[in-house]
C-alpha cells in the first residue's frame, strides 16, 4: 500500500479501536479521534508509536483540523457514531434527534470536505463510510439512526461519481449486529441487560471482523474499490430484526 496515515473516528474502543490498531499493524501512522482520553492512551501504550491519541469531539471539524496541523491524511474512516435511543420518532426529544443526524451524518460530512482537497492533491486516498444495515433495512424505533445512515450511504454514492479518475477511493462498509457498547447509551447504561437481550443467544458479529474486511479492502491495486459491502452475521436475517433461535421458533427483536 501506498497509504502512510489514517483518521479514525470513533478509534478509542470498540469498532474504531479494532481497525486502528489493524491500521498500525499495517504499517501506518494512525491518528485516533474520540473524547476519552484515558482510552485513547491506553490504546496507544497498547499499539506503541505507530497509534497517535487525537482527544476531541467528532462534530467539531475546526478542532480537528487544527490538532492534525499539517498531517497528511491518507486514509479517512468515518466510523463514529451513536443512538441516544431506540424508539419511535414522535417520543424523541429534539436534543437526541439533532444529536443522531450530527453524529452519523454532519460529522463523517464535515470530515470528508475537509481531507478531501489534500488526498485529491496527492492523487492518494481511501475514504471508508461504516454505516449500518438499518440503512437500508427497518429497524423500529431507529428513524432518525436509519435516516442518517442513509444519507452516508447516498452521499457515497455521489462521491464516487464526483471523485472518479482522481485516485481516492470511496468504500461503504454497513455492518450487522456488532458486539460492542454502541447500544449501551440505548439501554440506559445497563450493560448487562445490553449483553442478555443482544449478545448473550445469538453470535454477533466482533470489532475484528469489520477490521478485517477494512484492510483487505484497503489492500485492493489501486485500479478497484470496494464500493460498497454488507457484513452480516451468520444468524442475522436481512433486515436484522429477526434471528433463528430454535427449529420451530423466532425471535423478534
Amino acid at each position: 500500500m501506498d497509504y502512510r496515515s489514517a483518521l479514525v473516528t470513533g478509534g478509542s474502543k470498540g469498532i474504531g479501536a479494532a481497525i486502528s490498531a489493524a491500521l498500525v499493524a499495517q504499517g501506518l501512522t494512525v491518528y485516533a479521534l474520540g473524547r476519552d482520553r484515558a482510552a485513547l492512551d491506553a490504546l496507544a501504550a497498547r499499539l506503541g508509536p505507530g497509534l497517535k491519541p487525537l482527544v476531541a469531539d467528532v462534530r467539531d471539524h475546526a478542532a480537528i483540523a487544527s490538532r492534525l496541523g499539517n498531517a497528511e491524511i491518507d486514509v479517512l474512516v468515518n466510523n463514529a457514531g451513536g443512538l441516544s435511543t431506540v424508539r419511535p420518532l414522535h417520543e424523541q426529544t429534539a436534543a437526541e434527534t439533532e444529536e443522531v443526524i450530527a453524529l452519523n451524518l454532519a460529522a463523517p460530512l464535515q470530515l470528508i470536505r475537509m481531507l478531501l482537497p489534500g488526498m485529491i492533491a496527492r492523487r492518494r486516498g481511501h475514504i471508508f463510510n461504516l454505516t449500518s444495515t438499518a440503512a437500508s433495512a427497518v429497524f423500529p424505533g431507529t428513524t432518525t439512526y436509519g435516516a442518517a445512515k442513509a444519507g452516508l450511504s447516498q452521499a457515497g454514492r455521489i462521491l464516487r461519481y464526483d471523485l472518479a479518475g482522481s485516485g481516492v477511493r470511496m468504500t461503504e462498509i454497513a455492518p450487522g449486529r456488532v458486539e460492542t457498547e454502541f447500544y449501551l447509551k440505548a439501554f440506559d447504561g445497563d450493560a448487562e441487560s445490553l449483553r442478555e437481550r443482544m449478545y448473550t443467544h445469538q453470535r454477533p458479529l466482533r470489532p475484528d471482523d469489520i477490521a478485517s474486511v477494512l484492510v483487505s479492502a484497503l489492500q485492493l491495486p489501486p485500479h478497484a474499490d470496494i464500493a460498497e459491502l454488507i457484513l452480516s452475521p451468520s444468524e442475522q436475517a436481512a433486515g436484522g430484526h429477526v434471528y433463528p433461535v430454535a427449529p420451530q421458533a423466532v425471535d423478534h427483536d
